[in-house]
């Protein structure tokens, strides 16, 4: 007979967010406080802009206990530490966001412009962080009967979009991988999910891409398409809420589009 998972009710929830300090990472904190969560660690790899994230999110809700703990999550070793600390400090893990965006200065080129010794950077840099961080939780969600696991990747994972040929594929991985880690946690009352959205208005990705250059082109063209206005990091971290809670307690090995009507995937 199958176990009953997990899933606490967001009051008594622990939510580990990586990529926690700025973006769309920062807004789901800020949501899930809104919801009622009061246990939240934040990662990420500059620490001063981690305690500005923390404060940020205490100033909030003062009834919240939020830690800031930097990690690469490129590094396996920093990925261990970090989870062991967090979850020493929260008592449980029962929520992780993986919100890892692309590092600066990286913009979407055209194949034959995006140097040869760039490639396999791009897909690590990309693509790792996610499956680390997934890893490393899943025997700590499988010890207390359950989880949410949420990854963000982007819609170039489904859409086949000039300039993100390499990205794409990275993206397309944690899109699978998602899936995958979906199917064997379930066993054990894990649920792994996808957000993918496109453009992403006010993140530092987002301003990067609209500076100049090929990436301005085809990412003002997407814009024009979202009639229902360019997606915002409060419209992501709505989602990511809902799939962290109790709401979504029957729904895994999903990647779902926010992208105000750019494309329909």
């Amino acid at each position: 007979m199958p176990v009953t998972p997990l899933v606490r009710d967001y009051a008594d929830a622990a939510v580990v967010i990586t990529g926690g300090s700025t973006g769309i990472g920062l807004a789901s904190a800020l949501r899930f406080v809104d919801a009622g969560v009061r246990r939240v660690a934040l990662l990420g790899r500059n620490a001063e802009r981690g305690k500005a994230a923390r404060t940020e999110v205490e100033s909030r809700c003062p009834d919240a206990e939020v830690v800031f703990t930097r990690v690469d999550a490129n590094e396996v070793h920093e990925v261990e530490r970090a989870v062991e600390e967090v979850h020493r400090a929260l008592g449980s893990i029962d929520v992780l966001v993986n919100s890892t965006p692309p590092p600066s200065p990286y913009k979407p080129e055209l194949l034959h412009r995006t140097p040869l010794a760039d490639v396999a950077s791009i897909l690590t840099t990309l693509a790792v962080p996610p499956m680390h961080m997934t890893r490393a939780v899943f025997p700590v969600m499988q010890e207390q009967g359950g989880g949410s696991v949420i990854n963000i990747a982007s819609d170039a994972a489904k859409i086949a979009t000039p300039g993100e040929s390499v990205l794409g594929a990275a993206l397309a991985a944690i899109v699978m991988f998602s899936r995958t880690a979906a199917v064997e946690g379930k066993h054990n009352g894990i649920r792994v999910n996808a957000v993918t959205p496109s453009l992403v208005a006010g993140t530092p990705t987002t301003d990067r891409v609209l500076a100049d250059g090929f990436s301005k082109k085809i990412f003002e063209k997407a814009a024009q398409l979202a009639h229902l206005g360019v997606a915002e990091p409060d419209d992501l971290a709505s989602l990511v809420v809902f799939l962290g809670g109790p709401g979504a307690a029957r729904l895994t090995g999903q990647a779902i589009s926010v992208t105000g009507g750019i494309a329909a995937a």
